[in-house]
């Protein structure tokens, strides 16, 4: 049996005030909109990719999400400032490394501008396509074929065709979160 509501108590609001018209017009700033974004949580990917002479190149990426089911495409967001936009754009395929709990050192290795990247985490080129995969860091992978780019602001959107992946329902360790600039791993 439910018991019906007879009163409802108000409590004061903790929202902060509504910014005046004028403000809103002039939009945010970069370090508010980083503070927002940064609030909210994501999974850790690297995406990696290659040159014509084999060449790796990735960064670390929250910007990840499914698009659709079919045919199987997910969108990743690549900076237009970075080295890897324009390998990822020419070679035409990239994978798509969701990071697990311990893979820490490969979302940090990926984050940063550093060349070296690749000499900090163990890489295996795939043996098909030699595009680098991040086996011992991730929990899964996908290979796609990008399908679409879309210019959007500082980065461009890219939609990618899974064309091979190793998920499966098997359990293993969690996925690698971000936000509120530290990692955390999700719990097995």
């Amino acid at each position: 049996m439910v018991t019906p509501v007879t009163s409802v108590t108000s409590t004061p609001s903790t929202m902060p005030p509504a910014p005046s018209p004028a403000r809103e017009e002039e939009g945010i700033g970069p370090e508010a909109f980083r503070a927002l974004m940064g609030s909210h949580a994501g999974a850790v990917a690297v995406i990696t990719t290659a040159d014509e002479r084999g060449n790796p190149y990735g960064f670390t990426c929250t910007a990840l999400c499914s698009l659709s089911l079919d045919p199987p495409l997910l969108l990743v967001c690549v900076s237009n400032t970075g080295r890897t936009l324009p390998v990822l754009v020419e070679r035409g395929e990239f994978v798509v490394n969701l990071l697990h709990g311990r893979g820490r050192r490969a979302a940090e290795a990926f984050a940063g501008r550093t060349a070296e990247r690749f000499s900090s985490v163990p890489w295996e080129a795939a043996p098909d396509s030699g595009v680098p995969l991040l086996r011992e860091d991730s929990h899964t992978l996908a290979r796609c074929r990008v399908d679409r780019l879309h210019p959007a602001g500082d980065h461009t959107i890219v939609i990618g065709e899974v064309v091979w992946t190793d998920a499966s329902e098997e359990t293993g360790p969690g996925p690698l979160l971000y936000g509120r600039r530290r990692y955390v791993a999700w719990p097995d």
